[in-house]
């Protein structure tokens, strides 16, 4: 059984597309804590300690191997590291450094086994790159406002009207959105030696 240690609904629908059996579990990591330099490490580890939060959670009713996945997502250009914007003048910000770039898009994917007390940690960053054309200040403004870059690391979502904005990826699309499900079944199964309920590759 999956448990999936995020409120976010863009990794629920990524789940259910591929068919996943789960459910959503509250961690008790506060990922603002969490803090590196670089975005690779950054990613991984608040994914871990998200995964972490949640297994502390499970402890009382792992009675079956269960395993519990975190994720997180961050944007990097240039030695800059970009999460969800603070309010909507930190998206204009962020999607004014953005725009006319290639920039990396880093998911870190963190799977938990439990069970018996036991431990197994399984974990993954997957990484597209995103080539975004230039947009103008009008542009940016009106795209803000539309509310779309609230809760976004680098403030745009690529799964809705942000994709317009964007010419080409190098990488996964669902890394992106904040997922890459190919990924996150491999480490669970790397957990638990077979493959998540109802996954269809």
């Amino acid at each position: 059984m999956l448990y999936l240690a995020s409120r976010s609904p863009q990794r629920a629908v990524l789940l259910t597309r591929a068919g996943i059996t789960f459910t959503v579990v509250d961690s008790t990591c506060d990922e603002e804590t969490v803090d590196f330099s670089d975005p690779l490490v950054l990613a991984r580890e608040r994914a871990r300690a998200k995964a972490a939060g949640a297994v502390l959670s499970m402890d009382q009713r792992a009675d079956k191997p269960v395993v519990v996945l975190g994720a997180d997502t961050v944007v990097a250009l240039g030695g800059r590291i970009f999460g969800k914007p603070a309010d909507r003048a930190d998206a204009v910000r962020i999607l004014s450094l953005l725009q006319g770039t290639t920039h990396a898009v880093h998911t870190g994917h963190c799977c938990r086994r439990v069970d018996d007390g036991l431990r197994h940690e399984a974990c993954e960053i997957a990484t597209t790159h995103v080539t975004m054309r230039a947009m103008n200040r009008q542009e940016i403004e009106a795209y803000v406002g539309s509310g779309e870059s609230e809760g976004r690391a680098g403030a745009y979502a690529i799964q809705e009207t942000g994709d317009r904005f964007v010419t080409t990826l190098q990488g996964a699309w669902d890394t992106v959105v904040g997922l890459n499900v190919a990924m996150t079944a491999h480490l669970y199964r790397e957990c638990i030696g077979q493959w998540p309920t109802g996954y269809r590759a």
